[in-house]
């Protein structure tokens, strides 16, 4: 509870005030038995008409009082709970940009998802609630059996007698249903998993007619959704009966006692009406004050896990301290990696093994391989998306360990194999790049991608870019955001098989382009037609290296390049 108590801090003053004025609207309803009952045994048993006007007048006084202290405690309790819940999404989103790429493989995107929607709302409710009731109802139930002992002791006796076995009702069922409601949240995420699964891969599905094999599945956890809310919620139900028997009978008791004391004397006919009142205010806060449980406990479940998140370290900016290469300055390679091996968390063996090589400042280096042998692992430890887990990777000399991420991360530039563009407009997806850069720049980098006719076709930089850039072609996606990559400038670019949608005349016309840069290029690729006319060429093979050196070398050295050219050339594809 440490985070949700920290943002409420900002709200101090709504979290007191609410459950005060909650306080001021008990005090109103506590006192409306009591006029009832002198109109009752005064006015209508004397037959004054002014009297009970009198104090029917009160009674809309009370209501009025009670109505305003109830809307203006509705009105704290809200604001606090909307800006506290807004304050918690806000530190949840933040801790999410902090963390780790392993963290968040190890998190999931539909549980953070769940996080930010579900569990916040869930807490937002609760806090709502809490501010409103947690004083009001325990204050109520308190006071309307101090003002049964006031009206008679003898029939307040039945309040003594049923106000624990309600309590004992609403204790024992909220022991039974919390658990229940965390394993509702746990499948709840499954549910989110498999509605954003089919909202990314919605073409896959329709390609490879899966939709109805995605309606039973989504039936199925929907189902599992459905029947542990329905258990728990079966369970819950449960209050209102109980709690309405165990009033039903005290109603009786209470009638009992209260005709056989008016008979005596002891009691007039408007205390017994004040005394039952008193009995409905009770079952009434009871009822509500269980429903403040069940929600509370909802929402403790969910800031526990929202807080599980929050507690998560983050990626740190410098992971080790420097250890020293043996060149250092203009001397040092572009990048070096010395004995690199690296394993996904939990992944068991290593995706990369023994990693070695270099490449000096203004190189092309091709990395090629086949689909699973750590192409993408390889060029994600340059840029410290994950960290070696034993070896260095350097940057110039430097060990990236020691780098601050931000730095690294201003040199190093990576275009991934998805093209991801944001919705707004060209300009904006390329200012991403680096945010002070000048149109000319932006065109500048556009020209290099072999982009500017997609900017001229779209009608220049602020034209509109759609969500996920579905407005353009697989291949003016790509271009854009090589672009977008060459605006920061980088040390080292990297393309990770970033030019797979481009025909070969652009591709070559982009190799061209890139290698008049003054930066180090890393290619990414399958096909040998993209990387053969690198300076030097790593052959990845089941994350060891097989080769390295230049397309002819290659040829006559590696078996395994050997077998990729053969195989791309008989396809056409060299």
């Amino acid at each position: 509870m440490k985070e949700l108590m920290s943002c409420m801090k900002k709200y101090r003053t709504e979290a007191v005030l609410a459950p005060l004025f909650k306080l001021c609207e008990a005090c109103m309803e506590l006192l409306v038995p009591l006029v009832v009952a002198m109109i009752v045994d005064v006015g209508i048993a004397a037959g004054d008409v002014s009297y009970i006007v009198g104090r029917c007048l009160i009674l809309v006084a009370f209501g009025v009082a009670g109505l305003a202290f109830a809307l203006t405690a509705q009105f704290f309790a809200a604001k606090a709970a909307v800006g506290t819940s807004a304050l918690l999404r806000q530190r949840l989103f933040d801790k999410l940009q902090s963390l780790s790429y392993t963290q968040i493989d190890d998190l999931g995107t539909a549980t953070m998802i769940t996080r930010m929607t579900s569990d916040v709302n869930q807490v937002q409710s609760g806090v709502n609630m809490t501010l409103r009731l947690l004083l009001r109802s325990p204050i109520v139930v308190f006071g309307a059996t101090v003002m049964a002992f006031v009206v008679d002791w003898a029939a307040a006796l039945v309040f003594v007698a049923v106000t624990p076995l309600l309590a004992a009702a609403v204790v024992g069922i909220m022991r039974a249903t919390v658990p229940m409601y965390k394993k509702v949240q746990g499948k709840m995420d499954g549910v989110y998993l498999a509605t954003h699964e089919n909202l990314a891969g919605v073409r896959v599905i329709r390609a490879f007619c899966k939709e109805e094999d995605e309606k039973r599945e989504f039936a199925r956890r929907n189902a599992e959704l459905r029947r542990e809310q329905k258990l728990a919620g079966g369970i819950a139900a449960l209050t209102n009966p109980i709690t309405y028997a165990l009033v039903s009978v005290a109603s009786i008791a209470l009638v009992w006692v209260g005709g056989y004391r008016v008979d005596t004397g002891v009691l007039l006919q408007g205390d017994v009406i004040a005394l039952y009142s008193y009995l409905s205010i009770i079952l009434v806060e009871l009822v509500k004050f269980a429903n403040l449980i069940f929600t509370a406990s909802k929402a403790i479940s969910c800031e526990k896990r929202i807080e599980a998140v929050l507690a998560k370290e983050g990626e740190p900016s410098v992971l080790a301290p420097e250890r020293e290469s043996a060149e250092t300055g203009a001397d040092a390679p572009a990048f070096a990696f010395e004995d690199v091996t690296f394993a996904y968390h939990g992944g068991g063996a290593p995706a990369l093994h023994n990693i070695t090589f270099s490449a000096r400042r203004g190189e092309t280096v091709g990395i090629l391989g086949g689909t699973g042998s750590g192409k993408t692992t390889l060029i994600s430890l340059l840029p410290r998306y994950y960290p070696a887990s034993r070896g260095t990777v350097r940057l110039a000399g430097q060990d990236v360990n020691r780098i601050p991420a931000e730095e690294l991360r201003a040199r190093v530039a990576v275009v991934p194999q998805k093209a991801v563009l944001f919705k707004g407009t060209i300009r904006s997806n390329l200012l991403w790049g680096r945010g002070d850069a000048s149109d000319e720049e932006l065109l500048q980098a556009a020209r290099i991608a072999q982009a500017e006719d997609v900017i001229a076709a779209k009608g220049g930089l602020d034209a509109e870019i759609a969500q996920e850039g579905k407005n353009l072609s697989g291949g003016q996606r790509q271009r854009l955001t090589i672009a977008r990559a060459l605006v920061r400038r980088p040390e080292v670019l990297i393309l990770d098989d970033s030019s797979s949608a481009l025909d070969y005349a652009t591709d070559a016309r982009l190799r061209k382009a890139l290698s008049a840069l003054d930066a180090t290029v890393i290619v990414v690729s399958q096909r040998i037609a993209s990387v053969r006319h690198a300076d030097k060429i790593v052959v990845l093979d089941d994350g060891g290296m097989a080769g390295i050196g230049s397309h002819e070398e290659l040829l006559a050295s590696c078996e395994v390049y050997r077998e990729i050219a053969a195989s791309q050339e008989k396809e056409g594809t060299l």
